[in-house]
């Protein structure tokens, strides 16, 4: 789990593709001492396992449903990458639960200047958007940011000078494409409510079923 908050800006070094798999080499800030090999870190808000780490940069093996679900195929060496590691039980919660799944890759319409902040608008598939609430949560590429307006297959979010800064966002606009991933929670309860097969059963989780059982 992470908690969409960037550690550090990392570089693509290089994206190796072979016949059935690809390897993603990247340099980092990050200290060389705190890493561990096997551990997850999150590049773009994608999971990936460390396979190797060393003289300032890591590396780690991408899945083919990796690169066709996320903007991760479009990286080129130079190219800036989003870094968190994982969370600790310990740490600070200061953005939102972020498992590093990413839902769907969206599109950048707008970037606009609003007052001390910048606006951008998103386009994305209804079917994800709807996961999408307003003064809620999503992750951008990996950047936990606060929801402002949401509408048919879009919705904004306000970033501020800092976030921009510290963030691959300060080279996004419009056609753009990020990855995104809604906030969980939220997909676990659609989940219950619509309730889930068992054979030709289905048990849907409403309010006759919380009596049934005792929350009521």
């Amino acid at each position: 789990m992470f908690t969409g908050l960037i550690e550090d800006l990392g570089t693509v070094r290089e994206l190796r593709k072979g016949a059935d798999s690809v390897r993603l080499a990247v340099a980092t800030r990050i200290p060389m001492s705190d890493l561990e090999l096997g551990e997850s870190i999150a590049v773009n808000g994608i999971c990936l396992t460390m396979v190797t780490f060393g003289g300032g940069m890591f590396s780690a093996d991408v899945s083919p449903e990796t690169l066709e679900r996320t903007n991760l195929g479009e990286l080129v060496p130079g190219a800036a990458v989003n870094l968190e590691r994982a969370l600790r039980l310990s740490d600070r919660l200061g953005g939102h639960l972020v498992s590093g799944h990413v839902d769907a890759v969206a599109t950048i319409t707008e970037r606009r200047q609003d007052r001390n902040a910048i606006r951008f608008t998103f386009r994305q598939a209804a079917a994800v958007n709807r996961f999408v609430v307003e003064k809620g949560s999503v992750a951008i590429d990996g950047i936990s940011l606060t929801v402002n307006e949401v509408s048919g297959e879009s919705f904004s979010v306000a970033v501020i000078p800092h976030t921009l800064a510290m963030t691959t966002l300060k080279e996004k606009g419009a056609g753009s494409r990020v990855n995104i991933e809604t906030d969980i929670i939220g997909k676990y309860v659609e989940r219950l409510l619509r309730g889930a097969e068992t054979g030709a059963e289905k048990k849907p989780l409403d309010l006759d079923f919380l009596a049934k059982h005792g929350f009521l």
